[in-house]
């Protein structure tokens, strides 16, 4: 299946709290989108491995995302070599998609930052035919190189290229992070007290996206930084 859009994540719910209304409005338009989780989050002090696999799918359902992969890289130990490189490739090689999400250029957790820096590379690799990569039946892969990487924005405040208006979707974001039920504030869940569990942590995303929306004179906004200009015909493509 070839994907217009497909959003890499180190771990399980980063892309929900970074850039789940984006993905939202794109499917909601009737593109296809995708999600590649590069962890299984195991260091997570709440939930586990199996519960946040289960909480992944239940937000990729809220969001309408039919394609959620996950490659079970070791959480808070991998690495941005050519092993790592070369299982991304294959996502990448495998779904084709024009745009990549990847996340945060560099965050509070280091493996956002590894995590984004491993995308970005395999992004480029990815359309070097002799980079050499062979999908799940062992045929060789062609060479694929996406058109645009984007980051999002996490926990740490960065300066962003663009904003995009999520405000028609932001309920629905807000239900694809609640999905994640063991990682999040729960009144009803006794397990340890982390920095995202607290109530004041949702509250932080939602005054997080009012004034990125503020910047652009809408209710809600999610921000991302580019890696190369942005081109366009004509500046009412702007507007």
């Amino acid at each position: 299946m070839k994907l217009d859009i497909l959003a890499f994540a180190s771990h399980p719910d980063d892309v929900e709290l970074g850039c789940a209304g984006t993905l939202i409005t794109h499917v909601e338009a009737g593109l296809k989108v995708g999600i590649v989780d590069l962890t299984e989050g195991e260091l997570g002090t709440r939930g586990t491995p199996e519960t946040r696999k289960q909480e992944a799918i239940d937000a990729a359902k809220v969001m309408g995302i039919p394609v959620r992969e996950n490659l079970a890289f070791a959480d808070g130990f991998f690495l941005n070599d050519r092993e790592h490189q070369l299982k991304v490739i294959e996502m990448l090689r495998k779904y084709k998609p024009d745009i990549v999400i990847a996340n945060a250029l560099h965050d509070r957790h280091p493996d956002h930052g590894r995590g984004s820096a491993l995308v970005s590379e395999s992004c480029f690799k990815s359309g070097l035919k002799m980079v050499k990569t062979k999908d799940a039946d062992g045929v060789d892969q062609e060479a694929w190189r996406p058109k645009a990487v984007y980051h999002y924005i996490q926990d740490r405040p960065i300066t962003p290229d663009f904003v995009v208006d999520v405000t028609p979707y932001w309920e629905k974001k807000m239900e694809a992070i609640r999905a994640f039920k063991s990682q999040f504030y729960n009144p009803d869940d006794t397990s340890p007290n982390t920095y995202i569990s607290s109530p004041e942590f949702l509250s932080f995303v939602e005054a997080r996206a009012k004034e990125l929306g503020h910047t652009i004179g809408v209710t809600y906004g999610e921000g991302f930084t580019k890696e190369r200009q942005i081109g366009v015909k004509n500046m009412f493509d702007l507007l």
